[in-house]
């Protein structure tokens, strides 16, 4: 691999570590058992184990690099809108906990589904302000 590490590249690895942490939920919060299931987290943990271990060369590649300061600008931006959305959801969640709405299973996979759907948005955003060069 002697491609630059874009930015771009590390926002949208996020995604990766947001898949993770829903498999990973789902693997701690389930109330059930089926055999199969030996087998799904036997591969979720062989491909976490090989996406850290490649990502460690990726990152340290990428620290060496020059930085592009448009995107870092642009990156920030995209975690304000991030923030702010994070914020909104999190209080609907926390809300129709409180009054009870939805119990506390459904509310820590509610919590993991919107960080992944916040990921996908804020890859989303960066991508479009970074080729528009806001």
């Amino acid at each position: 691999m002697k491609s630059k590490v874009t930015l771009k590249e590390t926002v949208g690895t996020s995604i990766i570590y947001a898949v993770l942490l829903v498999c990973y939920y789902w693997m701690w919060a389930r109330r059930d058992w089926q055999d199969y299931y030996t087998t799904i987290q036997n591969i979720i943990t062989g491909v976490t184990i090989l996406f850290f271990i490649l990502q460690a060369s990726r990152i340290r590649k990428y620290s060496k690099e020059e930085k592009d300061e448009l995107a870092i600008q642009n990156l920030r931006r995209t975690d304000a809108i991030a923030w702010k959305l994070m914020i909104a959801a999190t209080t609907v969640i926390a809300f129709a906990c409180g009054v009870a709405a939805i119990d506390g299973g459904t509310a820590g996979y509610a919590l993991v589904w919107m960080i992944l759907v916040l990921t996908v948005i804020r890859f989303i955003l960066f991508c479009i302000m970074d080729s528009k060069g806001v």
